[in-house]
């Protein structure tokens, strides 16, 4: 082990990669024990590294040369593998995936939450390591991303436009996808055939840097059914064109139940505040959830991997145990997936969440389902879940929580303390962040156990299910 110095460059030397850190990154350490934190390579690795970043404490870089190959190490499935982004584990095999995972988990949990006796139950894999998402967004672009060999060489590679993925860093550049594992058939011949269609007939493809053109983004979801949606973002009406693009898709691709647009002007491309027009169909997909009903539009938050999202609102109703007289609170309830899914076992729900789409459609879900014991209210965790509030309504029994990335404000988690329900189920798509607020909590609850689960195999993502009973 060593390093170089080129003037601008630190380079180490033979940096043996021992473990999995936080966002997908690989760590080792160099002979003075400083750690070193490696995007492009995987645990088992041993690499040269070009730093990016020194600090007092730690390295941050990029492997440049694999000098040893990782025994973990497999061949990844997609040509645009580490250009992409996406799949940073996808040259690492799943067994080794799940083992990482529940290793970030379960350190996290010791290190940033201070607690030791729990029982951690084997991470749950699954069972679709590719094409397991239902729902997709992809850019289009008047300036592609071109290869450093297409730069050098003197050759016309074609049309610049692009239907794919952002460059990371790179927010103007898209990536023109030829194939992703991620969503099934034929969400591949849907994004070809219309990039194919769009250069074919002189359609103008968005232009970023100057905020123009008329294709602007297309999104595809379906259910479980093999029922599709089809989404696009114009950034201008173009009736014509519109309408030949949208009978050329109709007709070639009868598994396209409602065809969807929203014209966007706008800086970016959020379509919450946006007016969705129906083309073709009903404008949403029904989806079902062990005998439960859903109904998905353009602008709905579903779960974007169903199958594992059913084994973790399975899970999360068994850590809950409901023998059907306890009241439940579904913290950040969404749009009611988990509060409903478990309203069967339960005496009452109680579903609190800050977007007023979301509750509207957890309102209209529960009448959907013939739900009679769930109630939903709209504001700010913190605003919401007060002293007023818990005066006002039944004591909690069991109360789940499924925050966003963030975790819980600190005063959402002294309010659950104050509500002091016997139980606490905790699901979290970041367990850092989980295990801090765990910390608050240790006083008054013990961690009985864990479960992590995962939902985005290729990626560094994991989420976790955590069991409380109060001390």
């Amino acid at each position: 082990m060593g390093r170089k110095n080129n003037k601008k460059n630190l380079i180490l030397e033979n940096i043996k990669l021992v473990s999995a850190g936080a966002k997908g990154v690989a760590i080792g350490r160099t002979e003075e024990g400083k750690a070193v934190m490696v995007s492009g390579a995987i645990p088992g690795d041993v690499v040269n590294v070009r730093v990016k970043k020194a600090k007092s404490k730690y390295f941050e870089g990029e492997a440049v040369d694999i000098i040893e190959r990782s025994p973990y190490r497999v061949e990844p499935k997609c040509i645009h593998f580490g250009t992409c982004g996406g799949c940073k584990w996808q040259n690492m095999s799943y067994e080794k995936q799940l083992d990482f995972k529940q290793e970030e988990v379960y350190n996290n949990i010791k290190r940033i939450g201070g607690i030791d006796d729990f029982v951690t139950v084997p991470i749950l894999g699954s069972e679709e390591q590719y094409f397991y998402r239902n729902k997709m967004e992809f850019s289009f672009s008047n300036a592609r991303w071109l290869t450093q060999y297409e730069i050098s060489s003197e050759e016309n590679f074609g049309s610049k436009d692009a239907l794919g993925f952002h460059i990371p860093g790179m927010w103007s550049k898209i990536l023109d996808l030829k194939e992703c594992f991620l969503q099934e058939d034929p969400s591949n011949a849907i994004r070809l055939a219309v990039k194919n269609y769009g250069v074919d007939h002189g359609l103008d493809f968005f232009d970023v840097k100057n905020q123009e053109g008329f294709l602007r983004t297309l999104m595809m979801r379906q259910n479980s059914k093999g029922e599709w949606m089809v989404l696009f973002q114009l950034y201008r009406e173009e009736k014509e064109n519109r309408e030949k693009l949208f009978t050329y898709l109709l007709e070639n691709f009868p598994q396209i139940k409602t065809l969807v647009y929203a014209i966007n002007p706008k800086q970016n491309d959020s379509i919450y505040d946006l007016n969705v027009n129906v083309y073709f169909g009903e404008g949403f997909l029904m989806e079902e959830m062990d005998g439960l009903k859903f109904k998905i539009g353009p602008k709905s938050f579903f779960q974007t991997n169903y199958k594992q999202a059913l084994e973790l609102y399975r899970k999360t109703l068994e850590f809950a145990d409901l023998k059907g007289d306890e009241v439940v609170y579904d913290l950040y309830t969404g749009t009611g997936t988990i509060a409903q899914y478990v309203a069967r076992n339960a005496k009452q729900v109680i579903g609190i969440e800050s977007v007023q789409e979301a509750i509207d459609a957890a309102i209209e879900h529960a009448e959907l389902n013939g739900l009679t014991n769930t109630t939903f209210y709209c504001g700010d965790m913190k605003d919401v879940f007060t002293e007023e509030f818990l005066e006002n309504h039944p004591k909690a029994d069991v109360l789940i929580t499924d925050p966003p990335r963030d975790g819980m404000h600190q005063k959402v988690v002294e309010q659950i303390l104050k509500l002091a329900p016997e139980k606490v189920v905790y699901v979290s798509c970041n367990s850092a962040t989980q295990a801090r607020d765990l910390a608050l909590m240790k006083d008054h609850y013990t961690l009985v156990k864990i479960l992590p689960v995962d939902m985005f195999p290729q990626t560094h993502h994991v989420e976790n299910i955590a069991l409380l009973i109060k001390k």
